[in-house]
């Protein structure tokens, strides 16, 4: 039996079927965090109620997503 060893074979990544993207976000001027979720808005207005109560004006904003990695057909 002759086994063939592909080299060169085209690949291609996506989002994980049935998974969704999570934002979150975090001061950094101090350890305030806001709440995860797949609402990147909702993450913003967190943001900018911190801003509001605080006058901190700098996030660390981080997007989430469980990848897929297939061969292309």
């Amino acid at each position: 039996m002759t086994r063939a060893i592909l080299r060169y074979v085209e690949h291609r990544i996506t989002r994980h079927p049935g998974t969704a993207v999570t934002f979150e976000a975090e001061c950094l001027s101090c350890d305030w965090k806001a709440e995860p979720s797949e609402d990147g808005a909702a993450v913003d207005l967190e943001c900018m109620r911190h801003t509001g109560r605080t006058g901190h004006q700098s996030f660390r904003r981080v997007c989430t997503s469980l990848a897929l990695v297939v061969r292309v057909e």
